[in-house]
């Protein structure tokens, strides 16, 4: 990348206290997403996708500890006072959140909640700001939008409320919009539904864009790179392309081979990622996928391995018996 990044992410670890112990939710993360570009994080529940995204977006738990440096714009969001934090949220930088019906406020009608974010941070007047709700509503594939604007959240449909949602988080025009599982209350058609309307506008706006899920299938097709989480760290991040062409990391084997078939026959059991996710509130001495790894041998289990490129430099992944390596090694 020749121009320096819209958001850096370095170094980055997320702590949080437990009755059990130190949690580390996120590991020493290091990601980068250019302006334009849309980045997939991809990973199982409690990989640290989520955790990640609110330390970017500074909203981590109040007890939380964050280490490393999250620049964004030129600026270490770490490092902003909270009105600046405020500012910036909603107008630069954009989220649109797992389930509408708890980022919503449920007291208020759609029209106000989009006409309050447009002259906060637009400074538009009442008239203008409801003007330009509308046509983000029509936008955004809302049907009758002005009568949309009276209605509460608990009015619309499922798919309906995410988005609204969207519309919310595009209002400002963001540089960098982050849709945290965005469809994950939806049902198969809704999904297809917002997922390409998010790519449409990150096209059309020219936006960076965060799409995080725990389906690879997701982002095939949607992303310019993905990365893949494991136990709070990436342990593999290449093109998308060159990801789904030669994997090398067998937990994102693993993770392709989880997505159901359309040509399986009736009844086919899916395959499962054997055993559970590690503890995160326990260090492993060796690498965290070991104990689920049908690879794993010798040094997988007494040290960790870092996150290093391959042939492809813009391919890395944190393995020492990657797939493919040898030839039949993994056949």
């Amino acid at each position: 990348m020749t121009e320096p990044a819209l958001l850096s992410v370095e170094g980055v670890a997320v702590d949080l206290p437990t009755p059990r112990g130190n949690l580390r939710a996120v590991d020493r993360v290091d990601l980068q997403v250019g302006a334009g570009r849309t980045l997939g994080v991809v990973g199982e529940s409690g990989c640290g996708k989520t955790m990640l995204s609110r330390a970017i977006l500074q909203l981590l738990p109040k007890k939380a500890k964050l280490s490393g440096r999250v620049m964004f714009d030129g600026r270490d969001l770490a490092s902003l006072d909270p009105e600046s934090l405020r500012k910036l949220r909603g107008r630069s930088l954009a989220v649109v959140f797992q389930d509408p019906m708890t980022s919503l406020n449920p007291v208020l009608t759609i029209g106000t909640q989009l006409i309050e974010t447009l002259q906060e941070h637009l400074e538009l007047d009442s008239h203008a700001a409801r003007q330009r709700s509308t046509e983000l509503l029509a936008a955004v594939g809302i049907p009758a939008p002005e009568q949309r604007l009276t209605q509460y959240p608990h009015q619309l449909s499922g798919g309906m409320r995410q988005r609204v949602a969207i519309a919310i988080a595009l209002s400002c025009e963001p540089k960098l919009l982050i849709a945290d599982e965005p469809t994950t209350a939806l049902d198969v058609t809704i999904q297809a539904q917002i997922l390409d309307l998010l790519a449409r506008e990150q096209r059309r706006r020219h936006m960076a864009m965060i799409l995080i899920t725990h389906d690879l299938g997701v982002v095939a097709g949607r992303t310019d790179e993905v990365a893949v989480m494991y136990a709070g760290r990436v342990v593999e991040r290449a093109p998308t392309p060159a990801l789904f062409k030669k994997m090398r990391m067998p937990y994102t084997e693993a993770l392709l081979a989880a997505i159901p078939k359309l040509d399986a026959a009736p009844h086919t059991p899916l395959p499962a990622i054997s055993g559970r996710p590690p503890d995160p509130t326990r260090s492993l001495k060796g690498c965290s996928f070991s104990p689920r790894c049908r690879y794993a041998a010798g040094s997988c289990y007494q040290e960790k391995p870092a996150l290093a490129g391959s042939d492809a430099p813009d391919h890395q992944y944190a393995c020492f018996h990657p797939i493919g390596a040898a030839a039949g090694i993994h056949a």
